[in-house]
Order: C-alpha cells, then sequence, then structure tokens
C-alpha cells in the first residue's frame, strides 16, 4: 500500500493566512522526505480556514523544493473557470512538473463558492463533465478548435494561423492526459459511477465513516465494467485522518482535546453539515438519526488514532471491512503543534506502513 497525503487544507480561523501557508509547504516538503507519493491540495475561494485558492499555483511552489512527490489537485473546481483556462494552466503545471501532475477535477463543494461563482442552482457535476471533455478535446485535436456545449462555445476558426501556431492551446507533458482524479464523499456518489466509466482515478474523502466508504469501490467498479474497462483496486485512493503518537493514550488524549486539530477540525466540518442540512451522508451508522450527530461523534467516527501498533491495526482492519485499496491519503490537520504533527507523520511514514505492508505482503504469500 502506498502512502499520500491530502490537504483541504483547514487551519484554525484565528491563525494568521501566510503562517499557514508556510505550513502547509513545510508539511508537503516534510511528506517528500518522508517517502509520501502524492500530495493533494484542495481549492476554495471564500473561506478564511479552507485557505488554498488556487492548488496549481501552491504546488508549482513546491516543484523545485521536493523530490518525488506526485503533486495533485484535490480538486480543481471545474465549474468556476472557463475550460480554456484550466486546460492551459494545467498543461504548463504538467511540463513544469516534469510530469509529477495528478489532475484531479471536481463540481466543488462549498456552497459560499458556489454563490460567490454563481453555480449554486447550476447543475455543476453537468458543467464538471462538459469543462473537463472540453478540455481533453483541446489536447487531443488539431485546431482550429470548434467545440460546442451548453455552458461554453469554443470557435477558433478566425483566428487560427499555423504558420505561426496561433490559435493553440498548450498540451500537457504527459499524453493523452495527465492522471485524471475524481473525488466522492457520499454513499454510492454518482461522481464515482462518472470516474469509473471513464477509468479516473478515485478518491474517497476523509470525513465520512467505513459504511459509506464501503459502498464506494462497487459503485466505481460497477461502472468501469458497464463500460468495458478493467477496474484496479490498486487506484482507489482511500483518504483517512490519521493521528499516531508513542502512545495510545497519548494519541486519544491530544485527539480529544476540545479545539486541538482535530477536534477542531470535525467541528467546523460539522457546522458545515449542519447549516446545510446535510448530515444524513455523515453518521456513523446506516440508519442512525442524522438529527442526533455530533461533532464529537463525527470525529470518534472518522479518525484512526493511537500508537503505530494500534494505527497499523485499524488500518488492516478498515482494509478488510471496505475492500482493497491501493493509496491511503493521510489527512492534513492543522499544526498549531507543530513537534507533534510532524512526529505522527513520522511515524506514520516510518513505523506504521512499514508494520502494515508486511502484514499484506504476509497475507498475500
Amino acid at each position: 500500500m502506498q502512502i499520500g497525503y491530502f490537504m483541504m487544507p483547514l487551519h484554525h480561523i484565528d491563525r494568521d493566512y501566510h503562517e499557514t501557508l508556510e505550513e502547509d509547504m513545510e508539511a508537503i516538503i516534510l511528506a517528500d522526505e518522508l517517502g509520501f507519493s502524492e500530495a493533494w491540495v484542495g481549492e476554495h475561494y471564500s473561506s478564511k480556514v479552507e485557505q488554498i485558492t488556487s492548488p496549481l499555483i501552491f504546488h508549482a511552489n513546491l516543484i523545485a523544493r521536493t523530490k518525488q512527490i506526485k503533486l495533485a489537485t484535490g480538486v480543481m473546481n471545474l465549474p468556476q473557470y472557463h475550460p480554456a483556462v484550466t486546460a492551459g494552466q494545467a498543461a504548463m503545471f504538467d511540463h513544469l512538473s516534469n510530469g509529477r501532475f495528478i489532475m484531479g477535477v471536481g463540481p466543488g463543494g462549498l456552497l459560499s463558492d458556489f454563490q460567490l461563482f454563481g453555480t449554486m442552482d447550476k447543475d455543476r457535476m453537468e458543467m464538471m463533465k462538459e469543462s473537463l471533455d472540453q478540455m481533453l478535446t483541446m489536447w487531443n485535436t488539431e485546431p482550429p478548435y470548434d467545440i460546442k456545449g451548453k455552458y461554453w462555445n469554443i470557435d477558433m476558426k478566425d483566428w487560427t494561423h499555423h504558420d505561426i501556431k496561433l490559435g493553440y492551446v498548450p498540451r500537457p507533458l504527459q499524453l493523452p492526459h495527465p492522471p485524471i482524479g475524481i473525488s466522492a464523499m457520499s454513499p454510492h456518489s454518482s461522481s464515482l459511477t462518472f470516474a469509473g466509466s471513464r477509468g479516473y482515478l478515485p478518491v474517497s474523502a476523509n470525513f465520512i465513516a467505513p459504511w459509506s466508504l464501503k459502498t464506494h469501490w462497487p459503485t466505481y467498479a460497477a461502472a468501469a465494467t458497464a463500460a468495458g474497462l478493467e477496474p484496479n483496486p490498486e487506484n482507489w485512493h482511500v483518504a483517512r485522518s490519521i493521528y499516531v503518537a508513542n502512545t495510545d493514550a497519548e494519541a486519544e488524549r491530544f485527539v480529544k482535546t476540545e479545539n486541538a486539530a482535530y477536534d477542531y477540525y470535525y467541528r467546523y466540518l460539522f457546522a458545515i453539515f449542519d447549516r446545510s442540512n446535510y448530515r444524513a451522508p455523515f453518521v456513523a451508522n446506516v440508519g442512525d438519526d442524522p438529527a442526533k450527530l455530533a461533532p464529537e461523534g463525527l470525529r470518534d467516527t472518522c479518525v484512526i488514532h493511537g500508537s503505530p501498533d494500534t494505527v497499523a491495526r485499524k488500518l488492516l482492519e478498515l482494509r478488510e471491512e471496505i475492500g482493497h485499496f491501493g493509496t491511503l491519503l493521510y489527512a492534513a490537520h492543522d499544526w498549531q503543534e507543530k513537534a507533534l504533527m510532524r512526529n505522527s507523520m513520522r511515524l506514520m511514514a516510518q513505523e506504521v506502513m512499514p508494520r502494515v505492508n508486511q502484514a499484506l505482503r504476509a497475507k498475500a504469500a
């Protein structure tokens, strides 16, 4: 099993923007040094807590400061842009990173961003699919482009001049396109049906309970099979909130400390789910009453914590419960307690993952 890093990011509301951006970069540099395979970074324009507006700009600052880690958008919210903008920026980033790019795309997930960009009442999933298809068309056909859609039309017949290469959108380094990832946070997610039908990478969110996670791979695999594709569970990325300490007691104390990194994270998410009347997908068990969901319940359901031995055991139990997946995405949390958070990442890479992979190899043998 590979280990990657998934960053929304999400910081305490009273922290300094510049300081937390530096912190986020430091976390990915550390992940690279520890051998994490990928770093996924989210995109939000209208939240002081979820503060990265452009994962591509953020990652561009890390290309020369990292060595091997793949840099992934988690995700670019396509309804918010003209497809030529995302096609041009993503292609350039793929070249600048020398192909260390995974292009995660999505319809968006933050209600304030929907209002900001005027997409609240639009079919954002339909917009995402159209935008992505238009991007891929520009990358895989010769100009002049003539692409008609419901939301965007691209007509370049008047200003395409082949002798001076005018009217040409840049193509990425990885051909025909960088790996494409699709994220999902709902049970039986329609996003995963779309991802499976195209063979894109499925990415499951860290703030959903195992019962919901368990629906993701069957949903993806059924769509892939129906499309004549061979679904490979090694491509499934599962994000989890994880905290590793030297002892179980230390880990539990920190995770359950009110307004510390993990508790604050799930209080913030609970507030969003509550105010958007969207609690049901996040209950701990199928059939639980959403009205009874509390921040502490969300936290305790979603955070895996303990000593290296305990966390390794819990991860193996999770894999038994939900099925085979190839990449575990370790979710980022606020670094006000920097030493503890750095130590957790180090223990995860150097102590937990060797135990997990040794057990998986033994089981396979």
